[in-house]
């Protein structure tokens, strides 16, 4: 193991801005990290070239230079669903190509950190879903969990798909990506109570200090101590 899949319990939810904080906690430990995300619809314009704004943000956050092309293997035009916009310009998602540009990251990185479109089960092909990259990926997940209103179902839903395709659920983060929701210790109580992987970190809302003031309120030792200790 030599990455983190990052995944939420739906789109929007904070999922970038968590791997943002991750990859600068990390590399405050002096370690190198690559950020990765396989597929990506919508784009911007960066320096005259179309690039996905998460894409953008997440490599504007490395100490390294990392090609964008295996940071991005797949990036469509519009933000729709990915299989849709995939099916719209005749693309079909290859695996094969996912796992390539993963290793040609992880040669070059101490961690890689790969963040999924939408939730954990939105559709990647006709056949096939988000689930299947951590899995094809040998990762470790960890979901954010945006604080809102139905959280718990969408949370427990997410972690029990997590464990039904055996993979391992390495920690969640609570991230607070609007205002504060009502009862939140409450429910926050109650996934901690729910969720059998630790929580490495609440996220209130950050409209001002960014993924930087994030960073400091996750705890990653135990995600630093699975990646020394894995084969």
């Amino acid at each position: 193991m030599s990455g983190y899949f990052i995944t939420g319990t739906d789109t929007d939810v904070g999922k970038t801005f968590v791997l943002r904080a991750l990859l600068l906690a990390f590399q405050q430990r002096g370690l190198c990290v690559a950020p990765m995300k396989p597929v990506a619809a919508g784009t911007i314009e960066v320096d005259g070239q179309q690039i996905n704004e998460d894409v953008a943000h997440m490599m504007r956050e490395t100490n390294n230079r990392f090609p964008l092309r295996a940071v991005n293997p797949y990036c469509f035009r519009d933000a729709i669903a990915p299989h849709i916009a995939a099916h719209r310009e005749g693309v079909t998602v290859d695996i094969n190509v996912i796992q390539a540009a993963y290793r040609a990251l992880a040669a070059n990185a101490d961690i890689v950190l790969v963040e999924g479109a939408g939730g954990f089960l939105v559709p990647l092909s006709e056949n096939d879903s988000m689930a299947l990259i951590p899995a094809a990926l040998q990762l470790h997940v960890i979901l954010v969990v945006d604080m809102r209103l139905g959280c718990i179902n969408h949370a427990l839903l997410t972690v029990e798909a997590i464990a039904t395709r055996k993979l391992t659920l390495a920690g969640w983060v609570a991230n607070t990506s609007g205002d504060p929701m009502n009862a939140y210790l409450e429910n926050l109580s109650a996934l901690k109570n729910a969720i059998a992987a630790p929580l490495l970190g609440e996220i209130p809302c950050l409209p001002h200090g960014g993924p930087a003031a994030a960073s400091v309120l996750l705890n990653i030792d135990q995600l630093i101590s699975a990646w020394e200790n894995s084969p």
